[in-house]
């Protein structure tokens, strides 16, 4: 089969010295779909198309590409022909992936972590003398249920147990380790409390917890379970904030357990250092939970810091955001912390192949996509940095205009504002917090009002019960067989029966308040008149209010979330307005606290502002929310809560991480020009190498090190272009790396030379634009082993 000729036979030569009819069909540039006297025999070249296709196209299954070969050949699709091309494959797979371990050793690149230590140059290759940066490295993990695999059914057997070697993968002991540091008490619960009749006053000690408690990731570790039909239940990832894969693991008949980014945790402050960002979409969670585990004290002396992701992070609440929100973290530049959702949205395309797959071609499968998806990053890392820079020197150019006008009109120095965001984090500190004192008065004035309800009703049903004409009536006139007689009977009883349990609940209450007023020291018992009773009942009012405000934050934020992730929370106005129509219909939960709020909101002195349904569906996230709120401060006297001075908040902070972007990327602009220039001065000296020891290995190692040479030469192209731009602050020249001898000039004039060859004038270009010899696809590594004699290639 060659999808290329079409032919349907071949005479195959073999020369004495071969000993196997699979080595001779492979010398012969096929694949037999057999070991042992294969009747169909597959070309390379038809192989290294489907595997070329499956890497841009990963949900491109084989049963499709053989439906294609069959109709080519005007033959009946057969599932045998399938069989074929799927084994032939995977030896071709198991004889490419010994060539590239084989051209990695000859690099030198098949150290322990090497991959992870050098694949990202703005994130590796340190230069000497470059600035000091906070953070020396940014990661992002998170995980992803749609990569799932069946577990067998029926306690069958499995006929592939071959385990696939990748170095994305943590082995399941190692994620194991963890498997006990977090008990299911230390976890927020993802049910809340039932209401009851008589308010439960309760001081929340947990502050994280109104901020995830909606997670599934922070959720009770006994509540992740998963239906049994699945063996694996996703992959935890982990790459750095160009996009490059750093570590998987396997969710293992599990949800989102903390284990999985513990490992991940562990295996960083390891492998990579000190000083990392990493960003979770319930970081906050996650930092409380490490400093209850054995990673407690290696994570403190690493100096790094756990945050949340720009995409989940304004669900959280606002406190949380103050904290933890990219937007507000020293040194974090631009970056959202949004790579995960990224890669995931384009490794779903894997998700129906491997579904029914064995764990071996799961896990190659999935080895297969992220190394291709790595050297697509690599190819436009330079598109990256470009774009960042130009982006932040967009924000510095015109929002500081802006900002300074806003400035010197409001009469408003940067002083002000630091110390007003110091206020604002100092009050969302404190926010919700309940004194002790408050809630043991609350406590008693609710009692107190429950003893009056319960002496009204102790009494009341049963005088109610006595009809206006009622007379008194001798026992002996009444007969036992008159039905009034019965029927008033049974009613008296059921009425002595209420009263009884009403004159139960008011002793039992009287108790409660006598005690209450023991421990409390309160002599005489408070009347509604006095001063205590009235601040008491205003404060409660207040808290009502605050409740209701609560949770017709967390209903909306929720809602708004779920448009967040369909893309259609940020759209015009008609658009939106559409969104709260459809909303309406549904959402009758939202609608019913908003009745809640409005009448908390009435019952304060004075009154707060009411809402309807048209103005909440067209809120934004949490500032509106929390910005509602009077607690014991009125804090709309504070010059923070303005609308002007927050928007000038936000534009200072937003400008102050525009000028940390610049920074990061001047520092990881010169480590990828530097790094190119390394890699190519080791390709030259690599290839010489191997030319002078007529090693087999040449022609295979000088192709990957020609199209490395392009993405280079493209990546360098984006480089200088960053270079040109007006506002540029970095260093242009190339440095020497850390722990590195000096490179030889000659290997940076070449490199130089190459980013010269290939110009590109569109900016907004974001994959590779080269002549068709560039882009065209090369032979297979395999024909080069195969085929040496036929080659002559020279450098």
């Amino acid at each position: 089969i060659d999808l290329y000729t079409l032919s349907s036979e071949t005479h195959i030569q073999r020369n004495t010295d071969v000993k196997t009819v699979s080595e001779a069909l492979v010398l012969n540039g096929y694949i037999g779909a057999t070991p042992q006297s294969p009747s169909i025999a597959i070309s390379l070249r038809t192989l290294e198309l489907y595997r070329r296709i499956r890497l841009r196209k990963p949900s491109f299954s084989a049963e499709a590409f053989t439906k294609v070969l069959c109709d080519l050949y005007n033959m009946p699709y057969r599932r045998r022909y399938r069989t074929c091309l799927v084994g032939a494959f995977d030896v071709y797979n198991i004889i490419l992936r010994q060539v590239e371990l084989q051209v990695s050793e000859a690099l030198g690149w098949n150290s322990p972590n090497w991959r992870v230590l050098n694949a990202c140059p703005p994130c590796s290759f340190k230069v000497e003398g470059e600035p000091p940066l906070l953070y020396q490295r940014m990661i992002v993990f998170d995980g992803n249920n749609s990569l799932s695999r069946m577990a067998p059914l029926g306690g069958r057997k499995v006929g592939d147990t071959r385990m696939f070697d990748s170095d994305f993968f943590l082995s399941r002991d190692y994620v194991n380790l963890f498997s006990d540091e977090v008990s299911s008490s230390q976890a927020p619960s993802s049910q809340a409390p039932a209401e009851q009749n008589t308010p439960q006053l309760q001081v929340d000690e947990n502050r994280e917890k109104p901020c995830t408690e909606n997670w599934k990731a922070a959720a009770d570790e006994a509540k992740k379970k998963t239906w049994g039909i699945f063996e694996e239940t996703g992959i935890f990832a982990c790459a750095c904030r160009h996009g490059m894969m750093l570590w998987i693991v396997d969710m293992v008949r599990s949800g989102e357990l903390f284990k999985y980014p513990l490992s991940i945790v562990n295996k960083v402050l390891d492998v990579l250092g000190p000083q990392l960002l990493i960003g979770y979409d319930v970081g906050c969670k996650l930092a409380t939970t490490i400093k209850t585990t054995s990673l407690a004290t290696k994570f403190n002396e690493s100096d790094s810091r756990l945050c949340v992701d720009a995409f989940h992070g304004y669900t959280h609440n606002y406190a949380c955001q103050d904290k933890n929100h990219p937007n507000v973290i020293q040194g974090m530049g631009l970056e959202d912390f949004s790579t995960m959702e990224r890669i995931f949205s384009s490794s779903n395309q894997l998700a129906p192949v491997i579904r029914y797959a064995s764990a071996y071609n799961r896990h190659f499968f999935i080895d297969m996509f992220f190394k291709q998806w790595d050297e697509d990053k690599y190819t436009n890392i330079g598109n990256m940095l470009y774009n960042n820079y130009r982006q932040a020197l967009d924000i510095i150019e015109r929002e500081t205009i802006e900002f300074e006008h806003a400035k010197l009109t409001l009469g408003i120095t940067d002083e002000n504002i630091e110390e007003w965001q110091k206020q604002q984090s100092a009050y969302l500190e404190t926010l919700g917090e309940e004194a002790e004192w408050d809630v043991h008065a609350m406590t008693y004035v609710e009692l107190l009002q429950n003893l009056r309800d319960a002496r009204c009703n102790a009494s009341v049903s049963f005088l109610n019960a006595i009809p206006a004409d009622y007379q008194f009536v001798l026992t002996s006139t009444a007969t036992s067989t008159d039905p009034a007689y019965a029927v008033n009977l049974s009613r008296t009883r059921k009425l002595e029966t209420q009263r009884r349990h009403a004159n139960e609940r008011l002793v039992s209450i009287s108790q409660e308040v006598v005690a209450m007023e023991v421990k409390m020291g309160i002599t005489r018992r408070w009347e509604p008149s006095d001063s205590e009773y009235a601040e008491t009942m205003k404060y409660m009012a207040t808290r009502k209010y605050h409740r209701a405000l609560d949770e017709l934050q967390r209903l909306v934020v929720l809602r708004l979330f779920e448009l967040h992730k369909l893309n259609l929370s940020q759209t015009g106005y008609r658009m939106r307005t559409h969104i709260a129509k459809a909303l309406q219909t549904r959402c009758k939960a939202i609608q019913t606290k908003v009745k809640e709020y409005n009448a908390a909101a009435s019952a304060l002195e004075p009154p707060a502002p009411s809402l309807d349904w048209s103005r909440v569906s067209h809120y934004g996230f949490l500032d509106e929310f929390t910005l509602l709120r009077e607690t014991r401060q009125d804090v709309r006297t504070n010059q923070w809560t303005r609308p002007e001075v927050r928007e000038l908040m936000r534009q200072s902070l937003r400008i102050k991480r525009a000028h940390e972007e610049v920074y990061r990327c001047n520092i990881e602009l010169r480590r990828l020009h530097s790094s190119i220039a390394a890699e190519n001065c080791h390709f030259e000296a690599t290839l010489q190498r191997l030319k002078d020891e007529s090693s087999t290995l040449y022609y295979s190692v000088k192709e990957f090190a020609m199209r490395r040479i392009r993405i280079n030469s493209h990546n360098l192209a984006r480089v200088f272009q960053t270079f040109g731009l007006a506002g540029f602050t970095g260093d242009k020249t190339v440095g020497m790396k850390k722990n590195l001898s000096t490179l030889p000039n000659h290997s940076l004039t070449h490199v130089d030379t190459l980013a010269d060859q290939q110009p590109e004038n569109d900016e907004a270009e974001s994959d590779m634009d080269e002549d068709d010899d560039a882009c065209g696809v090369v032979g297979g590594l395999l024909d080069y082993v195969s085929e040496l004699s036929s080659h002559s290639i020279s450098l």
